[in-house]
This record gives structure tokens, C-alpha cells and sequence, in this order.
């Protein structure tokens, strides 16, 4: 099948949206499709559209359901589409009931929408290969924190944490991710002065981040808003434990007993379980069983898998 795959983010930003787009890509290029992957659509003809996020994508959502309306349209749900905008935004209400398919990224997604809605909904998990392990860097807990910083990240909430952590830690706490706006960058450069066990590297290539990851001993999101993130697929596949903010998205990717949850915002309780992680190895050992358990449902072959049935399931007949 011909099928444009839009993405709200292109190559440049290197972000969430754009690696599932290129991954998802590639799975179905091997599975023998012809993919183009666009920003907006450019208008030219596809037997499929998928898209990612309901209201950034929404131009081309309309345009490709006006132009072949008994085509299929798949359409891929962010953290931002299920846990605030088609709660509130026209468009990205009026994209769920154009498409098709719905595509949710953890299996507490379909909760957030309609029975109708849910009906016509598929779990796909993300997904990452395996990352081998290396030595850590130095005798330091590391615990890494990756996502730009913005404000569904909650970005600063463990530097926030650090602050409470007991005198003779060894934790040192690395952030990896660009400030989305200047007040960002500047609250990013004044807690790294005055938080000694938080430092903010920045926007990296990705190979980095899998170094950091392939060395850390823990790692912590803690987001307000998620739809399914990437980052815990790649501490799972790297065997690096994970400490979760108790949010509907967080809790479909690493399972309702997952023991690693502290509640949204709270970085006082943050900083115990980072403390647990440390000095606590039944703890510690307790979070890689559930997160080796979650590890099975995020393997490559498993997303390429369930992608390429979505869109079997319109393959002998398109409309």
C-alpha cells in the first residue's frame, strides 16, 4: 500500500513524535509498503494516511479524509491528544471520529475516550532494541532524567528532589533535553548552580543518550502528561529501573503494582525511592523484576508486529 505517514515534528526535532514516525516507517517499508513520511500532507495521493497527534495533525487528517473519505485513516493518540486536547480542542475531537483507527501507545489509553471511541481502538507499546550495559562512569549513583524541558515534563522536579536527598548520598542526577523556550533555560541554568547533585547537559545526538543510558543506574520520569513515552521502553531494553510519576500514562506502560510510582509533583517522596533505589538492594532488585516483566511487552517484533496488523486489517479492502 502507498501510505503517508504524518508527523507534527520533523527530522530536526528529534524528539518522541519524529522517532516513532521514522520507526514505524521502517516496520512497514519491510513489510513491502511504500511509505512517505510528511510533516503535512503534501496532497498527493496514498491507499492510508497515519497520523500522530490529533490536533497538530489535523490540516492533514481533514484534507486526506475530504479527498478520499472511504480511505483508511489511522490515527496515532500522543500524551497531549488523550490527557487534554480532545478533552477540549474541536479539532482534535473532530480527528477521532474521522479516523478510522485509533492507536494508543499503553494499554490505560483507551480509558480516556468514549465507548465508541474505544471501540475501534489498538494498544501498539513502543519499542526499543536491546542496549548492552557498560561500566558506570565513575563511582557515583547515576540516575538520568531525558526529555526536553517542557512543561508536561515537569522537568525540574528531581532537581527539586536532590535537594532532600540524605548528606551522604552518591547520587548524581544528569538530564539530557533542550529548554523549549528561554525561561526554561534559564531555571535550567540557575538550579545547576545551586544544585550540586543536578546537572543539565543539554540537547544530545541520540547515540548519547543510549550511553547514558547503557551507564546509569536508574532512571526518573516525571511528567504530568504522557501518552506512552519512548524513554522507558529504552531504560527497560537497557535494564535500567524506572521511577514514574502515579499517571494514567506512566501506569499503562509499567503496570498498575509497579513499585517505582511517587505521586505527581511530590519531589520529597521522589527523593525517597531515589534514596531506596540506592542504599536498599531488595528494592532495587524489586523494580528490575517489574521492569524485566514490562521489558517483554516492548520489544521491536512486538510493535512491528502489531502495526503491521492495523493496517492489514485494511489491506483486501481499503474502503
Amino acid at each position: 500500500m502507498r501510505i503517508a505517514l504524518i508527523t507534527p515534528y520533523g527530522r530536526e526535532h528529534r524528539n518522541g513524535n519524529w522517532h516513532t514516525a521514522s520507526r514505524w516507517a521502517r516496520f512497514l517499508r519491510e513489510a513491502g509498503h511504500a511509505v512517505r513520511v510528511q510533516v503535512e500532507w503534501d496532497g498527493r495521493p496514498a491507499d492510508l494516511m497515519l497520523a500522530l497527534h490529533a490536533r497538530r495533525s489535523f490540516a492533514s487528517i481533514r484534507a486526506f479524509a475530504e479527498r478520499f473519505p472511504t480511505r483508511p485513516l489511522l490515527l496515532a493518540l500522543t500524551g497531549t491528544d488523550l490527557y487534554r486536547d480532545i478533552h477540549e480542542d474541536a479539532n482534535a475531537q473532530q480527528a477521532l471520529e474521522l479516523a478510522h483507527r485509533l492507536i494508543v501507545l499503553q494499554d490505560r489509553g483507551p480509558d480516556e475516550l468514549a465507548p465508541h471511541l474505544a471501540a475501534k481502538t489498538r494498544v501498539i507499546y513502543q519499542s526499543s532494541p536491546d542496549i548492552p550495559r557498560r561500566p558506570p562512569a565513575s563511582k557515583a549513583f547515576e540516575v538520568l532524567v531525558i526529555g526536553h524541558l517542557r512543561e508536561e515534563k515537569d522537568p525540574f522536579r528531581v532537581a527539586l528532589a536532590t535537594a532532600y536527598l540524605p548528606e551522604h548520598s552518591q547520587i548524581q542526577v544528569t538530564h539530557l533535553g533542550s529548554a523549549l523556550s528561554e525561561d526554561m533555560a534559564q531555571t535550567a541554568e540557575m538550579a545547576q548552580a545551586k544544585l550540586p547533585r543536578w546537572h543539565w547537559l543539554g540537547q544530545v545526538p541520540h547515540k548519547t543518550v543510549l550511553k547514558h543510558l547503557s551507564r546509569a543506574h536508574l532512571m526518573v520520569i516525571s511528567s504530568v502528561m504522557e501518552g506512552g513515552a519512548n524513554v522507558i521502553c529504552e531504560a527497560l531494553a537497557a535494564g535500567v529501573p524506572v521511577l514514574a510519576s502515579h499517571m494514567p500514562g506512566n501506569i499503562g506502560m509499567l503496570g498498575q503494582d509497579y513499585p517505582g510510582y511517587f505521586p505527581v509533583g511530590d519531589e520529597r517522596q521522589l527523593a525517597r525511592l531515589m534514596a531506596m533505589a540506592e542504599r536498599d538492594p531488595a528494592f532495587y532488585a524489586d523494580l528490575l523484576d517489574h521492569a524485566a516483566t514490562r521489558r517483554s511487552l516492548m520489544r521491536p517484533e512486538q510493535e512491528a508486529s502489531r502495526l503491521r496488523q492495523v493496517v492489514a486489517e485494511f489491506e483486501q479492502n481499503p474502503a
